[in-house]
């Protein structure tokens, strides 16, 4: 089977523009989420992580929404990386997971008693948008099960290179700003007032953020063809489940979990000892970062107490269906550098989460990565990374 390779890494989040600026926002381990730039955001916690220069979301409305342009920016930034060069439109394909998509256009033309001509969805016109200026003409398509999207997103991608439907994807996933999806967290209860602070004993709850990130899969076959100029990482394996438990809580025993991670690991043919870093999916909210934390343990057994975690939520927020792509980038990079950036120090330990949480750089110890991500409705998506061979 044709083995999927990271050629081409691009990111726009609270930590600024490009791979480059992300892996520096990683390595100092500082952020701080502030009030949404939204003077109707009327709720009571109104944060958000977002991307500097982020435009007001009563601004004009003409073109892309801002979901579109963060997608075609990260996605630009990949292809530069990547050196691709021309590729026959019909073997590109696009792929972009998103759960809000551009819910703020829609939100603004309901608010304002129109819409544009004819039928319109949200979620699809990012991925199109992108699609459009790529000008991709092979499978273009989006994935939207919420914050799970771009890593189910990834995954499909990766099958549509070992198929033969394509040769090279651009594949991830980009959220922006939704006064709606804000709002509706904030009725749930589910916003921390203070920042996102995954497995902290005071953990209230999880901040939104905004963001993109885009890799270049492509396969090992072409990249070889084309003398890539480097390989961050292999996509050696992916698992998929879902809970059927509750709409918006995982099933407290995390059988789903361990069953996608599991799954994952042997696609990748990767024990628990050779799992150097974990990019949990970490949202901050009580429930999840338990689960997840008893989960990893299951799974990865003795090694659990010695592989460290990255949690990267704790700097960029929760970006929702964009958050596995930038998991995956950072994982990417974590391999790539062979270094694990600090994590933010949590304030007070849980004890439900006894999970390794470096606040010191640390050399890479193992040739694979792990990324985890969860969603309403129980969807579950592990992928394995693996270090790029020689």
């Amino acid at each position: 089977m044709e083995e999927v390779l990271i050629t081409g890494l691009g990111a726009v989040s609270h930590l600024g523009s490009g791979a480059d600026a992300l892996w520096h926002g990683l390595m100092r381990a500082r952020s701080r989420p502030e009030r949404a730039a939204d003077p109707h955001a009327r709720m009571d916690v109104p944060l958000m992580y977002s991307v500097p220069g982020t435009p007001d979301p009563d601004g004009p409305a003409e073109g892309p929404s801002t979901a579109a342009r963060f997608a075609v920016e990260a996605a630009r930034q990949a292809l530069a990386d990547s050196a691709l060069g021309e590729v026959a439109p019909e073997r590109v394909a696009v792929v972009i997971g998103t759960g809000m998509g551009d819910a703020t256009l829609h939100e603004r033309w309901r608010a304002e008693g129109h819409s544009p001509d004819g039928e319109w969805a949200p979620v699809f016109s990012v991925a199109s948008s992108l699609g459009e200026w790529l000008g991709a003409e092979g499978p273009n398509t989006s994935i939207s099960n919420a914050c799970a999207a771009s890593g189910f997103g990834i995954s499909a991608a990766a099958e549509l290179i070992r198929t033969g439907a394509a040769d090279v994807v651009l594949a991830g996933g980009a959220e922006a700003y939704s006064r709606v999806a804000l709002a509706c967290f904030n009725r749930l209860g589910a916003v921390d007032p203070e920042r996102c602070r995954p497995f902290d004993a005071n953990r209230r709850g999880t901040v939104f953020g905004e963001g993109a990130g885009v890799l270049v899969l492509e396969s090992a076959a072409h990249a070889a063809a084309r003398r890539a100029p480097r390989v961050y990482a292999r996509l050696a394996g992916e698992g998929w489940s879902c809970d059927a438990h509750h709409a918006t809580a995982p099933e407290p025993g995390g059988t789903q979990i361990v069953r996608a991670m599991r799954e994952a690991l042997e696609r990748a043919g990767a024990g628990p000892g050779e799992i150097g870093c974990v990019v949990p999916h970490g949202t901050g909210t009580e429930l999840n970062d338990a689960v997840e934390s008893r989960a990893l343990h299951e799974v990865l057994g003795a090694a659990a107490g010695r592989t460290p975690l990255y949690s990267l939520k704790a700097l960029v927020g929760h970006t929702g269906g964009a958050a596995a792509s930038l998991a995956a980038v950072a994982a990417a990079l974590v391999l790539h550098h062979r270094t694990v950036p600090p994590n933010r120090p949590v304030e007070e330990r849980d004890p439900d989460c006894d999970v390794l949480l470096p606040v010191e750089p640390a050399p890479l110890r193992g040739s694979f990565a792990l990324v985890n991500a969860y969603a309403f409705g129980g969807n579950n998506v592990s992928l394995v990374l693996q270090e790029a061979r020689a």
